[in-house]
């Protein structure tokens, strides 16, 4: 089956965004503590790691993008992780750990990607199912 134009630029634009991302928060890791009023880490690093973690995730979700179905595996593991975040922010948010002015991440970093990136692999699904 043909890779979807649109998809794949979801992919881009999910390795890009992950990139930046990274990069902020490798370069600046208090700034997102700062912007939404939590304590500062008094050990940066393990966010900055975060942040170094989420930049690999934009390299394969740039690999991914020139053809998700072949590179189904990378996308499904985009999106468990986008899966787990909001949970685990859940339950720091429902233990009060967590300025709820964080979700804002949340949103951008996970759940307007779960639409598009289950969609891929369902594409994915379906052409390896009927490949033969």
């Amino acid at each position: 089956m043909k890779q979807h134009p649109v998809l794949q630029k979801v992919l881009i634009a999910a390795a890009v965004y992950n990139l930046a991302w990274g990069a902020v928060v490798v370069l600046f890791p208090h700034l997102l503590f700062d912007l939404t009023g939590l304590e500062r880490l008094n050990y940066p690093e393990i966010w900055q790691c975060v942040g170094m973690i989420v930049g690999v995730y934009g390299v394969g979700y740039a690999v991914a993008s020139r053809d998700y179905v072949r590179h189904w595996p990378i996308v499904l593991v985009g999106l468990l992780g986008k899966v787990a975040g909001p949970l685990g922010f859940i339950d720091a948010l429902m233990r009060g750990r967590f300025n709820p002015s964080f979700g804002l991440t949340i949103i951008f970093n996970d759940l307007v990607w779960w639409v598009p990136f289950f969609l891929m692999l369902r594409h994915a699904w379906i052409s390896h199912r009927f490949k033969d």
